[in-house]
């Protein structure tokens, strides 16, 4: 009786014909597979936001120029986009995006309106800028969320875009600001700190690293554009690369979970669930997100 051992030829390790080895546990089961559904909700729900601002924003009905400015009217209708000289973005007035909700520094801190840090989430210039978004948010949302899921990604895309509202609304003081590029940009920061925290079950590690950095240098350089802050994109990258250390850790490579582990096998020989780095990268970024 007692744990049992089995005799395995290991000719490349050792110039005898075998040595007894522990017997191995099973391997783990297959990660978890999650179906996405909050980042396509999310697209949906910001298309029906952009329309119900279009809705609002009634082109035709404008004072300042005639209807027949309007672009794609009379298709549209009341939906139809603002004259190119007044929004290039094919969107409504800064009025109307004031209106609904803009990031606006007066009017959060001398009004206390702060629920305007999340609804400019909400909102955005024009389709341009629609299209630009949704396309970023179902690149790279949808397989962060099939990977980890939706609570956590959920987490990581709010919380972003809230840093990113904050540090537009510190250093954008002048002018209204709109859209979720905050949250996309933290998504974006998020893959980052997973690449790095998990970097031992990474096979093509450069490939993976230089990939990421060439679509974070794509989106940083599309620049600044009418009522979008660069600032926020700082702001939602730098809380989504810390949020990422402490939202997205993985087992390192070759862990096993302790109840995939038959009777009798040696636990000494079993890997710790994470490495001392991701340790310590967890703590250092949830230290700063705190104290920032």
């Amino acid at each position: 009786m007692g744990r049992k051992s089995s005799y395995v030829p290991d000719l490349e390790t050792s110039g005898r014909m075998g040595q007894w080895l522990e017997p191995y546990p099973p391997p783990p089961p297959p990660p978890q597979e999650w179906v996405p559904w909050l980042m396509p909700l999310m697209a949906l729900v910001l298309s029906f936001a952009f329309a119900f601002t279009m809705f609002v924003n009634d082109c035709p009905s404008s004072k300042d120029h005639d209807a027949t400015d309007c672009v794609f009217y009379p298709s549209l209708g009341r939906f139809s986009f603002e004259p190119f000289f007044v929004n290039p973005l094919l969107g409504p007035t800064a009025e109307t995006l004031d209106k609904l909700g803009a990031l606006d520094y007066k009017k959060i801190v001398m009004d206390g309106e702060r629920w305007r840090l999340v609804s400019c989430m909400w909102l955005h210039a024009g389709v341009v800028h629609l299209l630009a978004n949704l396309f970023s948010l179902l690149f790279t949302g949808i397989r962060l969320e099939e990977e980890f899921g939706f609570v956590k990604i959920g987490l990581l895309y709010f919380l972003s875009g809230l840093g990113g509202s904050l540090v537009s609304c510190v250093s954008n003081k002048l002018s209204i600001s709109v859209g979720v590029s905050g949250a996309l940009f933290g998504l974006l920061g998020a893959m980052l700190s997973e690449l790095i925290t998990n970097w031992t079950i990474y096979s093509n590690k450069c490939t993976a690293l230089f990939t990421l950095l060439l679509v974070i240098g794509i989106n940083m350089a599309v620049g600044a554009v009418p009522h979008v802050d660069s600032s926020a994109h700082i702001g939602g990258f730098v809380s989504g690369f810390l949020l990422g250390f402490v939202l997205l850790m993985r087992p390192q490579y070759g862990y096993i979970s302790r109840k995939h582990i038959p009777p009798g096998y040696n636990m000494g020989l079993i890997r710790p669930k994470f490495k001392i780095y991701q340790l310590l990268l967890c703590l250092t970024s949830l230290v700063l997100l705190v104290i920032g």
